[in-house]
């Protein structure tokens, strides 16, 4: 590569660990574009030689990138950088397909196992029903480009429920299902985000390790008449999925100085 920053200076910053020094500025190059997907990013003797440190120095901050999922290693050959993560905008109501196609993603669902089945209390409540009445429950995998992305599980209301196929749910959103098929008009959901580590069936169908780090998504669908359609636990690989959201600053206070669409 060219025009890589020259003069990085390490001198007067020794409380901060030379690896994670290089660390950082190689993954602001990787973000910013600078290294292509799956092409070599320089060898461990030129990014030595460029910071001024030692080879252990550079392994110890390309193994941090490997552990983040930015850069993956060919024995002999060197290392590469990863496949950008999936982002999807959390800002949107909208199916897995749907995004992934908006996206550019070629996307396929694996319907692991579809059953009618008492729901958990907690989903229960969550769907309005009651504890002793039935659900239709849902498991399925999600697939990009042939890569799996998300293991989920889904519960539904009966009655909505019984509307759907296996075969139906291999080929299209869920979503287009029951606005396009059967009319039910989507209106809100709401979205709980949080860091868990991988179970033995999130481990098995992601292809990852027991314990690695995944991004779980618990969302609550509702129709446009506000009754609970669809309750979603999503779960992703760490490395290799995040949502995006943009958020607005709410003043409960005039500023003063201000106008509307000022700079400030």
């Amino acid at each position: 590569m060219t025009g890589w920053p020259k003069g990085i200076v390490l001198n007067g910053f020794a409380e901060i660990p030379l690896y994670s020094v290089v660390r950082d500025q190689l993954r602001s190059e990787i973000h910013d574009g600078c290294y292509p997907q799956d092409k070599p990013i320089p060898s461990e003797a030129a990014i030595g030689a460029r910071f001024g440190v030692s080879r252990i120095t550079v392994r110890h901050a390309l193994g941090e990138l490997q552990r983040e999922g930015l850069i993956y290693k060919v024995t002999g050959r060197g290392a590469f950088v990863n496949k950008p993560r999936v982002q999807q905008a959390v800002n949107r109501l909208e199916g897995f397909g749907e995004a992934m196609t908006r996206l550019g993603f070629a996307s396929s669902n694996r319907v692991l196992r579809m059953r009618r089945t008492l729901a958990p209390a907690t989903v229960a409540a969550v769907l309005g029903v009651a504890p002793d009445k039935p659900v239709s429950e849902i498991i399925w995998l999600r697939n990009l480009d042939g890569a799996p992305y998300c293991y989920e599980l889904s519960w539904l209301p009966l009655d909505i429920g019984q509307l759907l196929t296996r075969d139906q749910l291999e080929t299209r959103d869920l979503f287009a299902i029951l606005e396009q098929d059967h009319g039910l008009r989507l209106g809100v959901a709401d979205l709980n985000i949080e860091a868990v580590l991988a179970g033995r069936a999130q481990a098995k169908w992601l292809a990852t390790r027991l314990g690695r780090p995944c991004l779980c998504i618990e969302r609550l669908t509702r129709l446009a008449s506000g009754r609970p359609a669809n309750f979603d636990h999503l779960f992703f690989r760490g490395d290799a999925f995040r949502y995006s959201l943009r958020i607005e600053r709410q003043y409960a206070f005039p500023v003063a100085g201000a106008s509307a669409g000022s700079a400030d």
